[in-house]
């Protein structure tokens, strides 16, 4: 998911020279730029539990790897259950005893503001951070800080905006009645690795424009720009013990964050299969539960769309994006092309061409488009697609492999040539999960009932697109998509007013908008009889 920066695209930066921000990782090599909020620099003081910042309860580290080279370039702490409980007793104590509930919305908003120009004001420093922490490239880590900002002052605006609460006619002067909104109390957040800022700030910004406190989990590959947000809020002003933040794994961490009754609310969005385990612990105690599982994403490209040359080149180009930004590490990804038969040979050609011409490298570098995946376990999972892809039929057009270790720099990173698949069909594997890689499978179809039903035949149902000249038939294919974002001759924005999320197995719930601050409310309705007497429906 992009948010569309400032005449649409991507620059693809010249000359940067890396440098980190001074979080509370202990980053290897290099000189760290000064810090933010005021705590120890050690790699034992990732955690950050009411108001102080700690290492593990075990003691137990971390190395950050940076995927361009397999090397570690950072430390953090490696917390556990133990870790997980005190910063949920922190934030409840938050909750039910401190001022952020009860804090005017004025000065919460003003907050998140702040926060917002932390952000503007460091954002060289962390989008280089986000670089090299997920591998994408500089330009992306920089539109991701830009969106981040936007998010934090959406939500700000939002509540100010906001009434005292909706009136509710009861049909008597007697009585007032109305609907007012609360926190909903202590909110855990899980995140994904592959927009560990951009995620966080989907959840954090609402989660406290509300009024709630939290604790955090990012992914423990890609955890060093979340801290890095909770350093910031911290020097905004926000009262100890609402931001809590605990870096470690999953399968301890987040399991925690999950099934502990303290909680009120678990926000995760990553995976189906952890999704779902999410969702079976919270249920114990009947918590609300926020779930964005990813997609399996359509892009249909009908042929009026490439009648022009300028069509053409437009809904190639942006099959590329839709398929590759981020190498493919995108929940939105437009992984599925499905393309009237008149015109696949010419478009698919021409698009295995262009993918083929992609720049692989370290996002730093000069000229680099394309950066590698984030672990050697997703480029192992996207060998394994493509190898099942072939062995099903499938038609290899472009890429496939990895790239020749004079082909790309640095040769150790965990890089993997983009790849078109030709003649791809509904059973494949390849096309009914999500690959979360470089890969764009090809479908096509015929009539329009058939490119609905392609696209619609998906246990998922995140994001689609529709590509037409065609007006009439723009509104009725999105109409019929089901599908939480369609776009129509457009693939990837998105706007921080209007919700996100997906149909299906691509969870429950959404985030953005309006519909996302009401994700960390509870509503109430407050009946005030002016004038009480007895009802007397008893004898007595």
């Amino acid at each position: 998911m992009l948010c569309p920066p400032p005449g649409r695209g991507f620059r693809h930066h010249r000359g940067v020279r890396l440098q980190c921000v001074r979080t509370t990782c202990a980053v290897l090599g290099g000189t760290d730029l000064e810090r933010k909020a005021k705590q120890d620099v050690s790699a034992q003081h990732t955690i950050h539990v009411g108001g102080e910042w700690r290492g593990a309860a075990s003691g137990a580290t971390r190395e950050i790897l940076d995927p361009a080279d397999a090397k570690p370039f950072a430390v953090i702490a490696e917390g556990g259950t133990e870790d997980a409980d005190a910063a949920i007793e922190a934030a409840r104590r938050a909750f039910d005893e401190g001022p952020w509930p009860h804090t005017p919305v004025a000065e919460r908003a003003a907050l998140l503001r702040r926060t917002a120009d932390l952000l503007v004001r460091d954002r060289e420093k962390i989008g280089l951070l986000e670089s090299r922490d997920a591998g994408k490239t500089v330009e992306e880590g920089r539109i991701d800080v830009d969106c981040v900002a936007d998010a934090f002052r959406y939500f700000a605006d939002l509540v100010v905006g906001e009434g005292a609460g909706r009136v509710v006619d009861a049909g008597s002067d007697e009585i007032h009645s109305v609907v007012v909104h609360e926190p909903v109390g202590v909110c855990s957040m899980i995140t994904p690795w592959n927009y560990p800022l951009l995620q966080a700030s989907w959840k954090i910004a609402p989660a406290l424009a509300a009024g709630n406190t939290f604790v955090i989990k990012p992914s423990e590959i890609t955890p060093l720009t979340t801290v890095v947000l909770v350093e910031l809020l911290i020097e905004a002003g926000l009262p100890e013990g609402v931001a809590n933040i605990v870096t470690g794994p999953g399968a301890t961490v987040g399991a925690r964050l999950s099934d502990h009754p303290g909680v009120d609310l678990v926000s995760f969005t990553g995976g189906l299969v952890s999704g779902t385990k999410v969702a079976q612990a919270a249920a114990a105690d009947v918590k609300k539960v926020a779930l964005e599982l990813g997609g399996k994403n359509p892009n249909v490209v009908f042929a009026d769309a490439c009648e022009t040359e300028d069509g053409f080149d437009t809904a190639v180009d942006q099959a590329l994006n839709a398929a590759f930004i981020h190498s493919g590490q995108v929940c939105s990804a437009g992984a599925r092309l499905i393309v009237e038969e008149s015109v696949r040979e010419r478009f698919v050609t021409e698009l295995a061409r262009r993918a083929g011409k992609i720049r692989l490298g370290r996002g730093t570098e000069d000229g680099v488009e394309c950066g590698p995946l984030v672990s050697e376990q997703q480029r192992d999972k996207t060998e394994s697609y493509v190898a099942s892809a072939l062995a099903e039929g499938a038609v290899l057009r472009s890429g496939g492999k990895r790239p020749e270790p004079s082909e790309v720099r640095p040769a150790t990173g965990w890089f993997y040539e983009p790849t078109v698949l030709d003649q791809c069909h509904r059973e494949m594997r390849v096309v009914r999960e999500e690959t979360f890689g470089p890969i764009l499978t090809v479908e096509t179809f015929r009539t329009e009932d058939e490119a609905v039903a392609l696209a619609n035949d998906t246990e998922y149902g995140l994001a689609g697109a529709v590509w037409t000249a065609d007006a009439g038939r723009a509104r009725r294919v999105a109409g019929r998509l089901r599908h939480g974002t369609v776009w129509i001759n457009d693939f990837h924005p998105y706007l921080p007013q209007a919700e996100w999320g997906g149909f299906g197995k691509s969870g429950v719930g959404r985030e953005l908008g309006p519909a996302g601050l009401a994700e960390y409310r509870e509503t109430k309705h407050v009946y005030q009889n002016l004038a009480p007497k007895p009802v007397r429906w008893f004898a007595g």
